[in-house]
Formats: structure tokens, C-alpha cells, sequence
């Protein structure tokens, strides 16, 4: 009994950031635009977490762009500036889509 415990815990310990990230992406709006897994208006976070894996300059691009927005990269629909982001949460935010697999 303790073990399941235990185990559920560590569980519940990793996938909380990604919950907990997922929760923040949610509440700035970025979801009305972007899923997980499939593409809405813009890009899914997974197409993304493809296309800039192994770019060690990625976090801070991605950040920079969830906060000044940006345009064709992903084709003719801009994605707008996030005003509601601040520096931490975009890097925050740009580390969790990265993580994406």
C-alpha cells in the first residue's frame, strides 16, 4: 500500500509542471489559438516542440514572440502580441511547448 503511494505521488510530482504550465497557457489566452496536439488557428505546441528541437536559442525566440507577436513563419495569419505575458511567463510557457513530444 505505501509503495502505490509512493509511486502515485512521483506520479503526481511529474506531471504537475506540465499541468501546472498547461494551466497558465490556458489562463493568458493561449489556447483560444493553439492545442496541445492539433492545429486551430495556429500551430499545435507539438508542431512546434518539432520544429525548433535541439535549437538552443528556441526558448527565448519563442518567448519573445508570445510577447511581441510575430507573422509568417506558420503562414499568413499573424499571431498577435500578448500583452497579458510577462518575460518570466513566456519563458515559462515557451520552456513547457518545447518540452512537448
Amino acid at each position: 500500500m505505501k509503495r502505490a503511494l509512493l509511486i502515485m505521488a512521483a506520479m503526481a510530482a511529474i506531471s504537475a509542471p506540465a499541468m501546472a504550465d498547461e494551466a497558465l497557457a490556458k489562463s493568458k489566452n493561449c489556447m483560444a489559438c493553439h492545442a496541445v496536439d492539433k492545429k486551430l488557428v495556429g500551430p499545435s505546441y507539438k508542431e512546434v516542440a518539432t520544429k525548433y528541437a535541439g535549437n538552443a536559442s528556441a526558448v527565448d525566440m519563442l518567448a519573445a514572440k508570445i510577447i511581441k507577436g510575430g507573422s509568417g513563419v506558420w503562414g499568413a495569419i499573424p499571431m498577435p502580441a500578448n500583452t497579458q505575458v510577462n518575460e518570466a511567463d513566456a519563458k515559462k510557457l515557451a520552456a513547457w511547448v518545447l518540452s512537448l513530444k
